[in-house]
């Protein structure tokens, strides 16, 4: 038990240290497609990166799955949209809440939250969405979902276009280069406990940088930042009180290169009509912790009444108030 309780309380630091590493994020070693958007989740940074045309646009804060139900790793697509949602709530979550209550409509008690963006394959039971818990984002702590502040996801959803990749990655540092010339490297704590960094990549990568840049690089203070793992941006080459500065490029250390990571080459993607849902659609996920990722999920149009449900405005959610249960 006391091994329990510290695990999570070494987690709950990893995530307050993460959250405030200021408001530049460092890219993961990622090759998005050089034609249209390409959403990259990363879990262990808890960021949501969004890339147009091979080229980072926008990176949004984001609170994933926790240990017991992981948000699915791989590759998807985003699917459709459903603005101001109804959440249908599935029996086994009914059951826990035993309130007799079956549905939540749009509003602010609604875990949903504005916007649902289906993710991947409908039977992973995933989706990006809007919270009425804006203290909940950044974290580990959903159901599989990935959980975004309801203004962010709007402006995500209104973006984004049907169709494009998403890649759920789970990459334990990250190394780039800045506007600079300078390396920085940052690594992160494990939710899931993979234990999948390749630290032998990364100083090789790390060495083949500071060799073609004639830079030295102090190998205890590497071993320092892998150790503590606290999510922050630190530099390796600054002089001092250099500053990060955009824009950044990320270093293909994955492979143990010094190269950048390059976009993935793809024809120019044909012209897709989003698919968007009738307000009020409702949304069903069951995603209990007795069985991570592997409930069914539903989007169903509304009944006629439900059609007109009131539109949501971001602003109208109360800051700081907390749903009966963080499903999602």
């Amino acid at each position: 038990m006391k091994k329990t309780c510290f695990s999570l309380f070494a987690l709950t630091l990893a995530t307050s240290a993460l959250a405030n590493t200021g408001a530049t994020s460092l890219l993961p070693d990622v090759s998005p497609v050089s034609e249209g958007y390409h959403v990259v989740i990363s879990v262990t940074q808890q960021r949501l990166f969004l890339y147009k045309n091979g080229q980072i646009e926008k990176v949004y804060p984001i609170t994933v799955g926790k240990a017991l139900t992981q948000t699915t790793l791989g590759e998807h697509k985003i699917g459709a949209k459903a603005f101001n949602p109804t959440w249908h709530i599935p029996k086994s979550i009914q059951k826990e809440r035993n309130d007799g209550v079956k549905s939540i409509p749009p509003g602010s008690k609604n875990p949903l939250g504005p916007v649902f963006v289906r993710l991947g394959d409908p039977k992973l039971g995933l989706g990006i969405h809007g919270t009425n818990a804006p203290s909940s984002v950044p974290g580990v702590r959903s159901h599989g979902c990935v959980r975004m502040k309801s203004p962010d996801a709007l402006e995500f959803a209104k973006t984004v276009t049907t169709g494009s990749p998403a890649s759920v990655i789970y990459q334990l540092a990250s190394l780039n280069e800045d506007a600079n010339k300078n390396l920085w490297l940052a690594a992160y704590r494990d939710p899931y406990n993979k234990k999948n960094l390749d630290t032998a990549a990364l100083r090789k990568s790390i060495a083949a940088w500071s060799k073609a840049h004639g830079k030295n690089i102090n190998s205890k203070r590497v071993d320092a930042i892998l150790k503590n793992r606290t999510g922050a941006s630190n530099c390796l080459t600054c002089a001092k009180g250099e500053k990060l500065k955009t824009p950044l490029k990320s270093i293909a250390w994955t492979s143990g290169s010094a190269a950048f990571s390059k976009p993935k080459v793809v024809p120019k993607p044909a012209p897709v009509q989003d698919q968007v849902l009738p307000a009020g659609s409702e949304i069903e996920i069951d995603a209990g912790d007795s069985v991570p990722n592997s409930a069914a999920s539903a989007i169903t149009a509304p009944a006629n009444k439900a059609a007109s449900a009131p539109t949501y405005p971001a602003q109208s959610i109360p800051s700081g108030s907390e749903p009966t249960e963080l499903l999602f």
